[in-house]
């Protein structure tokens, strides 16, 4: 069985096309490899009507589906872990539900886990048909990420991917709290392969995927997978040592030669301040690797679903389902 992943916050408005699109990828699916496709819906307790939207169409689909409900907002890669946790295929793909992404990558994913010279697949955008901001934001933040966090990710990033069941199991096992799932999927290792395709122009709501969210991830994937701040913060301590022994050098021989009276004020004001802000820095980036090995002592689940529902779907319904006729 082939299993995909959905996550879903705020994407009331592109459900029906998706599902119907996900009716054309069970098809096809079921003519090329004989095997059922089921997709799981993860609702990341969105507070636009997505869950219920989902609940009234997914026992009419005509395929096989299941829907858990968050107990509240985790985040959206919590959400693929709580999906590849109740998924019961053989292999795997995770895609968004704004379809940005096309579903057909779905295909491509499947079809490169099924020659079996991959255990891995990640969708490598070779386009974005974004506004030139985002475009802009998004170069700049998978260049760092690329530069200082996972040398091997693709220039463009990765936001979706495929896998078999082995990488299914190892993924799940890395109960990290405050990380990365992209990272988490290269750490892993194992043999990869790229599936590319051309992003689509967004057509329904706004993406929730803001600056502070990106801010934040960045920082989680710094923290989680590089010892970058603590590099910076020694090479900034060796450089403040440095000046600082110069300084002193050029004080102590002024003074000696009776050019210096007393020690300057300008310059020692600069100095404490220098080292102030060097160590107030310091404590921020070691509290923050404290606090995120803390979070991980403790245990918690990373996240809690609400409800589940599992349908089987209406093979019969295939060829004349349709979302918009469907809806209660």
């Amino acid at each position: 069985m082939f299993s995909v992943i959905i996550p879903v916050y705020r994407n009331a408005e592109s459900l029906p096309e998706l599902i119907e699109e996900f009716v054309k990828i069970n098809s096809i699916v079921a003519e090329r490899h004989g095997m059922p496709t089921e997709f799981v819906f993860v609702v990341d307790a969105s507070p636009d009507e997505s869950f219920e939207l989902l609940k009234a169409a997914l026992p009419l689909a005509p395929f096989r589906s299941q829907l858990l409900l968050h107990a509240r907002n985790f985040g959206s890669f919590a959400a693929i872990r709580t999906g590849l946790r109740a998924a019961r295929g053989d292999y795997f793909g995770v895609i968004a539900a704004d379809l940005q992404e096309p579903p057909e990558l779905l295909l491509g994913f499947l079809h490169r886990l099924l020659d079996g010279d991959t255990d891995i697949a990640v969708g490598v955008r070779e386009a974005r048909d974004d506004p030139g901001m985002s475009r802009l934001s998004a170069n700049l933040f998978w260049g760092f990420y690329r530069r200082f966090i996972v040398r091997d990710i693709p220039a463009g990033g990765v936001d979706v991917f495929g896998c078999n069941s082995r990488i299914r199991d190892e993924l799940l096992k890395l109960e990290e709290a405050n990380t990365s799932l992209v990272g988490l999927v290269y750490w892993l290792g194992f043999r990869r392969s790229e599936v590319r395709y051309e992003r689509r122009a967004r057509a329904y709501g706004k993406s929730t995927w803001t600056l502070g969210k990106k801010v934040d991830y960045l920082l989680d994937s710094v923290f989680a997978f590089t010892d970058l701040p603590i590099r910076i913060l020694t090479l900034l301590g060796m450089l403040g040592f440095a000046v600082a022994g110069c300084m002193a050098v050029f004080v102590v021989v002024m003074r000696l030669m009776g050019q210096i009276e007393a020690a300057g004020y300008t310059t020692t004001i600069l100095v404490i301040t220098f080292f102030g802000a060097l160590n107030t820095m310091g404590l921020g980036f070691i509290g923050s690797y404290a606090w995120r090995s803390y979070e991980n002592t403790k245990k918690r689940p990373l996240a809690l679903v609400r409800t589940a529902d599992a349908f089987d779907g209406a093979p019969e319904a295939a060829s004349t389902f349709s979302y918009s006729s469907r809806r209660t």
